[in-house]
Parts: C-alpha cells; sequence; structure tokens
C-alpha cells in the first residue's frame, strides 16, 4: 500500500508542476509573465539533512521567501511562483519532515520551530541570500518571524496570509490543542491525531470556501499521501506540540513590527476558523501602515484565490521592493 501512496504521490506532483490560474479571481487581475520562467525542483544538505526547494526568476532579481503551513509544503506555493518569477528570485523550500525533504526520525531530529527556523536560516546563507521579502502563512509565520525578529536587517517587506501573532488569532479551534500544551500527556495527544487523517486534511482545503469545485484536489492529495507515510502523523503530533513555543514569542515579534516597520501586506481567507480574521487585524496596532485585504475563501486561499493574491503582492512589492 506504501507503494502505491508514493506512486500516487510522484504521479500528482507531476501534474502539480503546470501552474495555475483562479476562476476565483477576476480576469483583469490574472498576470501573464512577459517570459515564462522555469521552476528549477533542488536539493542540498543542511545540517545532515537534505532540504528540498523551489527557485524559479533572476537571481540579480529581489528574492521572495516563500514558507508554508501545515499540513502541506512548498507544492502549496506551485501556481503562485509563476506569477512572480518574472520579476523576482523566489524561494520555496520544504521544513523537514515535510513534502520532498528528508524526514529524519524523530530519536535524531527534534521537530521544532526554532529548528524549521534555523535550517532556513542557514539554507538563505548557503545561497548567499542577503535580503528577502517574506510570505508566511500558518506554520510559516512563527518559523518567518523568528528569522525576522532575529535578523531584521534582511526583510524588505513581510506578506502574511492567515498566519498568527497575536492572542487573539488563537480561538475555539485551538482549544484541544491548548489542553495538549498543558499536559503534554497521550491522551491529549491521541485526541489530536485527526489532525493527521484525510478528513481533516480535505477540511482544511474546502471549509470557508463558498464554491468548493475551485479547490483541486491534487494539493491534497499529495499532502495526505506524504503524511501517510510511517512516522509522519508522530512527527505532526510533535510539531503541533511544539507550537506552544510561538506564543510566548508575540511580545518579541511585535517588538520588532514596532521597531523596524517593515512594509507589510496581509492577503487573508476571512472565512478560515484555524486562523480567523480576529488574528489579522491586530497587526494594526503595532503596523499602522499595514495594507489588509480579506479575501472571501478559506484557509489555503492560493487555492482559489491565486491570481488574485500574486496581483496584491505585484502591486505592493513594485512599491516597496522595486526591481531595478
Amino acid at each position: 500500500m506504501n507503494t502505491i501512496r508514493f506512486l500516487r504521490a510522484a504521479v500528482v506532483a507531476l501534474a502539480l508542476a503546470v501552474p495555475f490560474v483562479s476562476h476565483a479571481a477576476d480576469p483583469s487581475t490574472t498576470l501573464m509573465p512577459g517570459a515564462v520562467s522555469q521552476v528549477h525542483y533542488q536539493k542540498t544538505k543542511i545540517d545532515g539533512v537534505d532540504i528540498f526547494y523551489r527557485e524559479a526568476g533572476p537571481k540579480e532579481a529581489p528574492t521572495l521567501l516563500l514558507l508554508h503551513g501545515f499540513p502541506t509544503s512548498s507544492q502549496m506555493f506551485r501556481g503562485l511562483i509563476p506569477l512572480l518569477a518574472d520579476h523576482y528570485h523566489v524561494i520555496a523550500p520544504d521544513y523537514p519532515g515535510y513534502g520532498y525533504s528528508d524526514m529524519p526520525d524523530r530519536s535524531k531530529f527534534a521537530y521544532t520551530f526554532d529548528n524549521c527556523a534555523n535550517i532556513v536560516d542557514k539554507l538563505m546563507r548557503q545561497m548567499a541570500v542577503s535580503r528577502y521579502a517574506l510570505y508566511v502563512m500558518d506554520y510559516g509565520a512563527p518559523v518567518g518571524f523568528r528569522l525576522a525578529a532575529k535578523n531584521p536587517e534582511k526583510v524588505t517587506a513581510l506578506i502574511i496570509q492567515n498566519g498568527n501573532a497575536y492572542d487573539e488569532g488563537l480561538l475555539a479551534f485551538w482549544d484541544p490543542i491548548k489542553a495538549y500544551w498543558n499536559t503534554g500527556a497521550t491522551k491529549e495527544r491521541e485526541a489530536l491525531r485527526f489532525l493527521t487523517q484525510a478528513k481533516a486534511t480535505y477540511w482544511q482545503y474546502t471549509n470557508g470556501v463558498p464554491d468548493t469545485s475551485l479547490v483541486s484536489p491534487d494539493a491534497r492529495t499529495v499532502d495526505q499521501a506524504l503524511m501517510d507515510r510511517p512516522g509522519n502523523a508522530e512527527i505532526q503530533l510533535d510539531m503541533l506540540y511544539d507550537y506552544r513555543s510561538n506564543p510566548p514569542l508575540y511580545p518579541k515579534w511585535q517588538a520588532y513590527f514596532r521597531a523596524h516597520k517593515p512594509p507589510t501586506l496581509i492577503v487573508w481567507g476571512k472565512n478560515d476558523e484555524i486562523f480567523p480574521p480576529a488574528g489579522a487585524w491586530p497587526y494594526k496596532r503595532d503596523l499602522p501602515n499595514v495594507e489588509i485585504h480579506m479575501i472571501d475563501t478559506g484557509h489555503f486561499a492560493l487555492e482559489t484565490n491565486g491570481a488574485e493574491i500574486a496581483a496584491f503582492m505585484r502591486e505592493f512589492l513594485g512599491r516597496v521592493v522595486p526591481v531595478t
């Protein structure tokens, strides 16, 4: 059965190489780059772990670093990358245990947000990328905000899509996860195992989406096939437990926002129950000039509104990170 799953994932991955155009977006916002930029699928070794990443666009152009969420990988950006790579150097890595990066044994690698951030930081150093704009979504927010707070001079801009940095953003969905944080016990851990199963993955992709026929089954099929690998569910539960390390860092990240005032664009699926809009508006407290767009979709907003989000990004980046 595992062989069948891996073959299925491989076939779907080939399909995902084809860029998408979102039917949910106004056709006038659909972007057709002047020249097609090929995506390179690469691996490099960081601290003994093979890290997979997607790279496209001219290397001399401003860099845009795309950081994925749970339970997905850099494949969530498969459609966005071609809409940006004519003007920007785009990099989208997979964290260890996600996508096509290595999945080291839990006894040899601690699956934490600190370690994910360190891996991404070392990848950027290895690639000699000293400045970049950050696109953060879901888990990508605590990974990216660790990078930004550590090296604020490297971050040229922030694009935040359903990624949290405020207590107001952790509502009812998080109650059973908080129970696990409080105990670390087997009972509370097992109560969250459903989040690694196909029904929950389907829900994440479709909940809050007005027209679910716009949600391709390809992404969730790949995500689930990779999460069904032996041992991967335990990695996901480890990461859910380590998420408890993020709220104590919120004041530090908020201080970074206030002190450095990075140009910030928020594009938020307003029907998301995991990271609802209540977590988006508090950014205005610390970033008074933040640009916010609430989009009528759910958690994985790129699946239905990718071209619309790309249009917002190109206009925003054109102002704050101009291409020379």
